[in-house]
């Protein structure tokens, strides 16, 4: 009887076990192929110098290892601070002799040049905005009166805020992204060549990603862009139209900057106000296409009736798994717990047996 018990019961736990198998995918675990998790932000340094309190722009050096140029939102006089990429203490302070109006964004092209872009307008009613440019130093140390250049810029479609100046690595080919509170902003493009006499026009070259857009920066193959809003990162596979292709978190905060990164892959993001802390965030990838099907070079989606009878199938077949299992537990619990009419009887017998009594008379049923 015991041998019964346990081949019953092996079969029930088989049939559970199949029943397991049948579940949805939906209560599985994740796959362990769905691709590396992001690392979470490192932080590298706080702003602790009291003459930054409104970071708004961050480049990363071109001459000078470890540094980065930030400035100072609106309020400021016309200058920039080289900081310590891995202390946070100012290297340098660069003054130039420009009244500057609401300083929004910085960035350093490839042959070391710094543009400090007045593009801010909350009030959107600036008849021009202008960029300024300065070049690095040799050496970092206070300068008073730098020498620089003024280009004055206007948009072809009436004035509008902005905070973001991108410098294409190859070309030094200048945009500018507007930051709307409400819908999308644009980018526009400055000609190849700005010139320093009269007005430059922009030129409209397409709708910005969704978000209030704050800061951005090419990376370094050119192909690339990253935008800062005051929430995420979004990395922007860059063409005659840009085109969003992956978005990931960012430390929160009035997040304000985003530079190049001491490593590949990899952005800084900060803040404004003071002591604001920098970090180092990956660059949001696009994730990897799944393979398809080889036997099929473009998979014929399904109809949604081939869809309802798959899973109509597949909840049938799940059923009848489930209903077994449900049967042979049912029958092991029977014959198990309680023991069987048979037990109970040979019980019965070796009790009457040990203590002299007869084995009562079974009684029958009558017939009528």
């Amino acid at each position: 009887m015991r041998q019964v018990r346990t081949a019953l019961a092996l079969l029930g736990a088989t049939l559970c076990t199949l029943a397991g198998v049948a579940l949805p995918a939906s209560t599985a675990a994740a796959s362990p192929d769905a691709g590396p998790t992001t690392p979470a932000p490192k932080k590298l340094f706080t702003i602790r110098d009291e003459r930054i309190q409104e970071s708004s722009g961050l480049a990363k050096s071109v001459k000078h290892s470890g540094i980065y140029w930030t400035v100072n939102d609106s309020g400021d006089t016309g200058r920039v601070f080289a900081v310590d990429g891995t202390t946070g203490k100012v290297k340098a302070v660069l003054r130039f002799g420009a009244k500057v109006t609401d300083v929004e964004a910085l960035g350093v092209d490839r042959d070391g040049t710094i543009y400090i872009a007045d593009i801010g307008d909350n009030k959107e009613n600036r008849e021009q905005i202008e960029i300024y440019t300065i070049p690095e130093p040799a050496t970092l140390e206070d300068e008073a009166n730098v020498k620089y250049h003024r280009y004055d810029f206007k948009y072809p479609d009436g004035a509008h805020d902005a905070e973001t100046l991108l410098i294409e690595p190859g070309t030094s080919q200048l945009y500018i992204v507007t930051k709307a509170l409400k819908g999308t902003g644009a980018i526009y493009a400055a000609p190849p060549a700005p010139s320093r006499e009269g007005t430059n026009d922009l030129s409209k070259l397409a709708a910005a990603p969704t978000g209030v857009i704050t800061d951005g920066t090419f990376l370094p193959d050119g192909q690339r862009v990253v935008l800062r809003t005051y929430a995420d990162v979004t990395t922007v596979a860059w063409s005659e139209t840009p085109n969003a292709i992956a978005r990931g978190a960012a430390p929160l905060g009035q997040g304000e900057t985003v530079a190049v990164g001491p490593t590949d892959g990899s952005v800084l993001v900060g803040s404004e106000g003071a002591n604001s802390g920098v970090y180092q965030v990956q660059v949001p990838a696009k994730a990897a296409a799944s393979t398809p099907p080889k036997t099929s070079a473009t998979p014929k989606p399904a109809t949604t009736g081939d869809s309802n009878n798959a899973d109509s199938g597949k909840s049938h077949n799940l059923r009848w798994i489930i209903i077994g299992a449900a049967l042979f537990a049912l029958i092991i619990t029977v014959i198990t717990f309680p023991p069987g009419r048979r037990e109970r009887q040979d019980r019965q017998a070796e009790n009457d047996r040990l203590t002299g009594q007869s084995p009562p008379t079974p009684h029958r049923r009558q017939h009528s």
